[in-house]
């Protein structure tokens, strides 16, 4: 049985939430990449996309951190591309990806389904 691919927009995630994030946009990301090592279930592969001045980030186990050579919802158009046999969540509230994304197959869930509400 092939796992889910759970792939997290992760500017988008950690800027659906007004908590201080621009001053700091690699700690924001590496606590998003800690909360969703935290979450996971083992059940559903996860990669977290960052861009911008959020790359850099180290991955850890059970979230493979993958830094965008350009644009975020490029590099995450491209990872849906690489596995069209295969079921795809991506985590974003951004309606273009959303459209580019669902086009291709994928699935879409909101920032809300992986953060806990502070």
């Amino acid at each position: 049985m092939v796992r889910p691919l759970l792939i997290i927009d992760a500017a988008n995630v950690v800027g659906s939430v007004p908590d201080g994030w621009w001053r700091d946009r690699q700690g924001a990301a590496e606590r998003l990449r800690d909360r969703l090592a935290a979450q996971a279930d083992g059940d559903t592969d996860i990669v977290m996309v960052v861009e911008g001045k959020a790359k850099g980030i180290k991955s850890i186990p059970g979230v493979p951190v993958h830094d965008a050579s350009g644009s975020g919802d490029d590099a995450i158009v491209e990872l849906v591309r690489r596995h069209p046999d295969r079921q795809v969540i991506v985590v974003t509230a951004d309606r273009g990806l959303r459209d580019r994304v669902t086009a291709l197959g994928a699935q879409v869930r909101g920032p809300s389904s992986i953060r806990p509400i502070s």
